[in-house]
């Protein structure tokens, strides 16, 4: 089916690719995650800068076999900004390749507002992110009626601060339906800080490189999350999926009314 799509990406000739950076989210390891837009780009870019510490080397398949390849796990800032904005004004396309999606925990913010100071086109291009795949692998659904129907994306704070009035505690309060990144090398903090409101037994899904050869799944009790994680030496490239709806019996809540027969909508008649 890969080999299919990416045919149908090269083959596309009404998609013409200006002269631009294009910021792309490779989801969180699985290339058949990446979205057809991304791939149409990947498959015409002259330039490509990814973070290989994060992003698998089997996305630089779908690459022209003449593209300009940079790698930016040792580079910074400083290193990548002058190659994007001196490649454009080239006249090159250019493709900033993060992993997961770029809204989130990306680093892109700043590339933006540098990238606009030089009056440098770009686009950026949304991808899956871990607790979507997260969801997906697990075969939940974050928001379930009658016993949980919001999601906290967040994370502890480490070298980069939590602002105050995002402090895990505080988050925690909601027994919303709460993904913890970039937060093993915390975890006994952060299972404790969890505890304070949600009970004891809640399901904490962890999940280790999600879509990458070495994926590890496992949902444990959140009394067991610090203790799994330090079993399994987790440091990096960890989510913790902390959610009501991931208990086994969520199934006995109230039913979504989308497509219940005694609910009436737009779209069908009473």
């Amino acid at each position: 089916m890969r080999d299919i799509t990416l045919e149908l990406c090269r083959e596309n000739s009404n998609f013409l690719l200006k002269p631009a950076v294009y910021i792309i989210g490779a989801g969180p390891g699985d290339p058949d995650l990446l979205t057809v837009k991304a791939l149409k780009i990947l498959t015409r870019a002259d330039v490509i800068l990814f973070a290989d510490s994060l992003v698998p080397v089997q996305i630089l398949d779908f690459c022209k076999q003449d593209a300009k390849i940079m790698r930016t796990a040792n580079k910074t800032l400083e290193d990548i900004l002058p190659v994007m904005v001196e490649e454009v004004r080239r006249g090159k396309s250019v493709v900033r390749l993060h992993s997961g999606d770029p809204s989130l925990y990306s680093a892109t913010h700043e590339q933006m507002h540098l990238l606009a100071e030089a009056e440098v086109p770009f686009e950026v291009i949304p991808g899956i992110s871990a607790f979507q795949a997260a969801a997906a692998k697990l075969k939940v659904e974050l928001t379930v009626p009658g016993l949980v129907q919001t999601i906290i994306l967040t994370r502890i704070s480490g070298r980069t601060e939590v602002p105050e009035n995002e402090e895990l505690t505080a988050l925690a309060a909601h027994k919303a339906s709460l993904c913890l990144y970039l937060s093993a090398r915390h975890v006994e903090n952060a299972q404790a800080k969890l505890l304070a409101h949600y009970p004891g037994d809640t399901p904490v899904a962890v999940c280790y490189r999600l879509g990458w050869d070495d994926e590890k799944i496992s949902v444990v009790p959140l009394t067991e999350m610090a203790e799994f994680t330090h079993q399994e030496e987790l440091i990096r490239t960890t989510l913790y999926v902390v959610s009501p709806a991931l208990a086994e019996n969520n199934h006995q809540n109230q039913r979504s009314h989308l497509y219940h027969p005694a609910h009436s909508r737009l779209f069908r008649e009473e």
